[in-house]
């Protein structure tokens, strides 16, 4: 049987392992699932993966050859890594800005700069003045909570960028590349040329 000692030590073992409690610390770890997360391949994630063979097959059709599927490939993934980032930053803003008690990490220095100046110069048991008490309820709001969100999030929003420019980037060149492959695969069967249909359709940035 355990004993009630072991019971309250995997307790206390519990509370501890609950994950950051800082503000700090929640936004590193936010920031650290957002990075470990983009950063994975498409094909690691099954559902991803179904997707990309999907719109890589709606890009250039089921009988297309091995080489114009890979290069289909390599756009599909390029454009649902793009989707992602832009998921991931519209999800970021919306959780934040639909947090009734938002707080950006530096107002939350803020105010605990003020109870520690209130607690030295009045003694911790000492009511604190209506306007320190004041400013300590106050909350963001409207333009001004968007600023701070904004601020506060310049670290993630910047890397949801470079991951969006890079996506881009990568899908643009592969489409270079299939537009180019399917001039060659035309030549080399000495097949009529026809109008050329720009890959490009398929996307709006």
């Amino acid at each position: 049987m355990t004993s009630e000692r072991k019971i309250r030590a995997n307790r206390a073992n519990a509370r501890a392992s609950t994950g950051p409690k800082t503000a700090r610390g929640r936004s590193r770890s936010a920031r650290n699932a957002l990075r470990h997360a983009l950063s994975l391949s498409v094909y690691s994630d099954p559902g991803l993966s179904e997707d990309s063979g999907a719109f890589a097959r709606e890009i250039v059709g089921a009988d297309a050859n091995s080489e114009i599927r890979e290069i289909a490939r390599r756009i599909a993934e390029a454009q649902i890594d793009l989707h992602r980032a832009r998921r991931a930053r519209h999800q970021l803003l919306s959780e934040a800005l639909g947090d009734p008690n938002y707080e950006s990490a530096v107002m939350q220095r803020k105010k605990l700069a003020a109870v520690i100046r209130c607690a030295r110069s009045f003694g911790p048991l000492t009511p604190m003045p209506d306007d320190v008490v004041a400013f300590l309820n106050s909350k963001p709001e409207g333009p001004h909570k968007f600023a701070a969100i904004l601020a506060d999030k310049t670290r993630q929003l910047r890397a949801l960028d470079r991951y969006e420019r890079r996506a881009l980037s990568r899908r643009n060149r592969a489409i270079q590349v299939l537009d180019a492959a399917r001039v060659l695969q035309a030549l080399s069967a000495e097949q009529k040329p026809q109008r050329k249909i720009a890959s490009t359709q398929f996307f709006a940035c």
